[in-house]
């Protein structure tokens, strides 16, 4: 860009006044910030043991939940992992194509699609139940604090679903 065409920008004082207009806009003011930071920091614990694998930290959440319900709804596996279905879909498809997961129409309701694990998604437990401890002492929390941490979290998403 020519040197004519460039404008300098003039830096705009403010005043003190002004400026508390503006405190809830601060990054260090937000909740959600360090929510975001946190969770993004957490799940890249995982991925040295997923990866290997094969896996996503979402499929392995996915999974969690299959080792416990065997079958469900895609609907109320959405539900328990907050994930919308523009999501599970695709994460269901590669889960299917990896033999993990079985997709299935409900007999009583073609509209309703059925998720259930497979024998080698139930194998993949047994390879993956070390993880929660290794990535629980990243967090560097005492058990009280982690219980205190888990149940303000729970707290939280509850709060979105009523």
């Amino acid at each position: 860009m020519p040197k004519e065409e460039k404008k300098k920008v003039k830096k705009q004082e403010i005043s003190p006044d002004d400026e508390k207009q503006y405190e809830a806009l601060r990054l260090d003011h937000q909740l959600c910030f360090p929510l975001y930071a946190a969770s993004r920091e957490v799940v890249k614990q995982y991925t040295p043991y997923l990866k290997p694998l094969g896996l996503t930290y979402t499929q392995y959440i996915t999974l969690m939940v299959l080792w416990e319900d065997k079958k469900l709804r895609v609907g109320d596996l959405g539900q328990k992992l907050f994930l919308d279905t523009g999501t599970l879909t695709p994460l269901l498809k590669k889960m299917e194509e990896s033999g993990l997961v079985k997709r299935t129409r409900s007999a009583d309701d073609e509209r309703v699609v059925l998720v259930e694990i497979t024998d080698k998604g139930m194998a993949m437990r047994d390879q993956l139940k070390e993880v929660p401890g290794h990535v629980g002492q990243c967090l560097h929390l005492n058990k009280e604090d982690a219980l205190i941490l888990y149940q303000e979290l729970y707290k939280v998403l509850r709060g979105f679903s009523e």
